[in-house]
């Protein structure tokens, strides 16, 4: 489980490698595990720490069930993995959400650790649009899953514009296109539709038993 994994983690000692995984995981499902499980294994993870997001300042919170259900949907997807864990830090927050705030508190908590914090393409794309977004670029690691490819050479351009700006180290990893999305789940559950091999089958239970996005 994550509890057991994070006691092995931390007797481990320093300088671990530690992906951050962010998103409201309403709900999550395969494709997070996915592109977390191959980028843990492209850049050499020591671990990938979900975290469901809290009151996020860009989306609408329409979708998006209260943080406890978020996060043991999370833990039951988890569950298999020794190199994943969970994190409230956000869901635990009262205020709305921003990544600076989170990284900062997790600095504080891994301070010999070094952090990536793995993003999709057209996140990277919207970067200077976040909140302290040039002190966060020299705080955290940003790991850019390029999923589709459909931006490649902006992208690309763009990831060595900010590293020459800020001396930051913003890297790429050309991960497998996966076209699923918890869009496209709660759409399917609604219309009565199946989600088998959308999401892990413990998560597909939960969803099923607590009659959730109905």
């Amino acid at each position: 489980t994550s509890d057991i994994s994070e006691v092995y983690f931390k007797t481990r000692g320093v300088n671990m490698n530690i992906g951050i995984m962010g998103g409201t995981f309403s709900p999550i499902h395969n494709g997070h595990l996915i592109l977390s499980e191959y980028i843990r294994e492209s850049i050499n993870l020591d671990k990938v720490i979900f975290i469901p997001t809290g009151i996020p300042p860009h989306k609408s919170f329409k979708y998006v069930l209260d943080g406890q259900i978020r996060k043991k949907m999370v833990e039951l997807a988890i569950d298999s993995n020794p190199y994943f864990t969970v994190s409230t830090i956000e869901i635990d927050r009262v205020d709305t959400s921003y990544t600076i705030d989170t990284i900062t508190q997790l600095k504080k908590i891994y301070p010999k650790d070094n952090l990536f914090m793995i993003i999709g393409a057209d996140s990277l794309l919207d970067l200077h649009m976040w909140k302290d977004f040039k002190k966060l670029i020299t705080m955290v690691d940003f790991v850019v899953a390029d999923r589709h490819g459909s931006n490649g050479a902006k992208v690309t351009n763009r990831i060595e514009e900010l590293n020459k700006m800020f001396n930051s180290n913003i890297i790429k990893v050309d991960t497998p296109i996966i076209d699923i999305s918890s869009t496209m789940i709660r759409e399917n559950i609604n219309k009565g539709l199946s989600i088998k091999y959308l999401v892990p089958e413990a998560v597909e239970e939960y969803i099923e038993k607590n009659h959730l996005y109905r």
